[in-house]
């Protein structure tokens, strides 16, 4: 786990991000690269989402944030604690996959997390098998597929 350093996204690592997003491994799991990278943008210097950049050995290869599971509103971690937080993540950096870093540094993130909070959840697309396995190996089970904010399904997940 100490391979794995989280550091606070900066405007210089925004090309970066766009151009992890527009990699075909990605395609379909998260928005285009213009929307999540004015979103990404437009959160930083606020304390909503903790928006980090994940270096393996000093080389930056995936993004991973978390924020109070409650402060947007969505329906799918409804009944759960007010201190929970939600996780999302995506490995950026295709030449890093199929190598077992995905749960590696979810687990590493999570462990962080959880010395403050008693439950940390996420809500993979349930078609989203990769995702879904990563989070699994990291300590998360599942718990119900429900609709999600924009009323398609989610795979929410616990690591409790």
């Amino acid at each position: 786990m100490a391979d794995y350093i989280f550091r606070p996204i900066t405007r210089a690592d925004l090309p970066m991000f766009r151009h992890w997003l527009d990699q075909p491994h990605l395609g379909g799991w998260w928005g285009d690269s213009g929307t999540e990278t004015r979103l990404v943008e437009d959160d930083m210097g606020g304390d909503r989402v903790d928006m980090r950049i994940v270096e393996y050995h000093g080389a930056p290869f995936a993004y991973i944030q978390d924020y109070n599971a409650h402060a947007f509103g969505a329906p799918q971690y409804a009944h759960h604690p007010a201190e929970a937080r939600a996780i999302d993540t995506f490995l950026g950096d295709p030449a890093y996959m199929g190598q077992g870093h995905g749960a590696a540094y979810i687990a590493a993130r999570v462990a962080e997390l959880r010395r403050s909070c008693p439950l940390v959840l996420t809500d993979p697309d349930p078609a989203n098998t990769r995702a879904i396995a990563a989070y699994a190996r990291a300590g998360f089970r599942l718990d119900r597929v429900t609709p999600g904010e924009d009323g398609d399904p989610v795979q929410v997940m616990i690591h409790d």
